[in-house]
Parts: C-alpha cells; sequence; structure tokens
C-alpha cells in the first residue's frame, strides 16, 4: 500500500517554489538526520511560540493561539524521539540550517515591523513543512508515510493562524509598505534559500550542492 500526500494547494499556491527533487533524493539518503532534525525543528517552533507569548502578554488572539501551536509542536516533538527510538537512531544536536536564520536576517529593523516580519516567517517556515511532508510521503515507507500524512493537516494551520495574527496586528499600525509585499518580499528570500546550492543536509536546507556528493 503506497500512502499518498493529500491536497495542498493553499500551501502550493502560497509558496514560490517546489521543493527540488534532488533535496527529496537526499533526504531519502539521510533519513536519520531528516528526523533528528525534524525533532529540533518540532522543538525550536514550540520555543518561538513561548517566546512570543512571553513577548507578548498583551495580546490575547496571540495568547491563545501561540499557546495551541506550542503544545502541538511539543507533542510532535515526542513523537518524532518515539520514532527515532524505535528506529534506533540516536538524539543528538546538529548544526542549525541556514534557512532560519536567513529569513530572520531579511526582517525589518523597528520593533513592530520586525514582530509582524516574524509572524510572516513563522506562517512561511510551516507552510515549507508541509510541502516538505507532502512531497516526501510517496516515497517514505507506510509507518513513517502515515505519519508525515497525519502532520500535515496541523502544520496547515498553523501557517494559516500565523498569516492571520500577522494581518490582525499589522492593521494597529499599517507600514509604509502593505502587507501583501512584504509577505512576497519575504517569499522571494524564502525561494532564493530553498533553490540555491547548500552544503548541510537539513529538514529545511536548499538544493543539494556538489559538496555533498
Amino acid at each position: 500500500m503506497t500512502i499518498h500526500p493529500p491536497e495542498t494547494h493553499e500551501i502550493d499556491a502560497f509558496l514560490l517554489c517546489k521543493t527540488p527533487q534532488e533535496w527529496v533524493s537526499q533526504a531519502l539518503e539521510n533519513l536519520d538526520i531528516l528526523l533528528i532534525d525534524h525533532a529540533q525543528c518540532e522543538k525550536k517552533a514550540a520555543a518561538t511560540a513561548m517566546s512570543l507569548m512571553h513577548k507578548h502578554v498583551d495580546r490575547p488572539e496571540l495568547l491563545k493561539k501561540m499557546s495551541q501551536l506550542a503544545r502541538e509542536e511539543l507533542l510532535h516533538f515526542e513523537q518524532v524521539v518515539n520514532i527515532l527510538q524505535e528506529r534506533k537512531i540516536p538524539y543528538q544536536s546538529l548544526s542549525p540550517a541556514r534557512y532560519a536564520e536567513g529569513l530572520r536576517k531579511a526582517m525589518r529593523t523597528d520593533e513592530h515591523g520586525r514582530f509582524i516580519d516574524l509572524l510572516v516567517i513563522g506562517g512561511i517556515i510551516e507552510a515549507r513543512s508541509c510541502e516538505r511532508f507532502a512531497a516526501l510521503i510517496p516515497h517514505l515507507d507506510i509507518s513513517l508515510a502515515k505519519y508525515y500524512r497525519s502532520l500535515i493537516k496541523s502544520e496547515a494551520r498553523h501557517f494559516e493562524d500565523y498569516l492571520y495574527l500577522a494581518e490582525l496586528y499589522e492593521a494597529e499600525k499599517p507600514g509604509k509598505q502593505p502587507l501583501k509585499q512584504r509577505i512576497k518580499k519575504l517569499l522571494e528570500v524564502e525561494r532564493e534559500l530553498i533553490e540555491s546550492p547548500d552544503s548541510e543536509f537539513r529538514f529545511h536546507s536548499g538544493a543539494p550542492s556538489l559538496l555533498m556528493f
């Protein structure tokens, strides 16, 4: 039996590029690193949500959505750690991909602009995670494919929640650049990170470079 990926039309329409097939091939050759880094990504996502909750205690919509997101991401972290144990893959620290840092370098420097950009980047990362799960599912063993398929719904909701919050709080203090243009700018940065050669394989790494082979 083959597990097919669910439809992700909204995600595909949002992102400016698809994951390179070369990355999928590299992932299948490095499932241990993929799973370890996936666990780290879930833990970092929960930490980001908690950080936002600590910094924005006066924004109830953010508190509610980030609280739910943090709980779900920590549950996913626990689930991936269980998968690692089942597959006898030791969990360890990995150096981070350049992906998230590359996106954050593009953030505005003023306080409100940085806050909105951080929310947009959160949405972009969740969208890319969904797209990568869908790209991997047809090539994975039944157990892992089924698990990744189960994650897509929650990750897609996280993507929607982040963009909803960006729109909500951008309205408090509209910037010189309309939010849609700002999102497009950050998506262009994301596309460059995904399509350009990357010397280190990670869940969110770019196209494999010749140094990997």
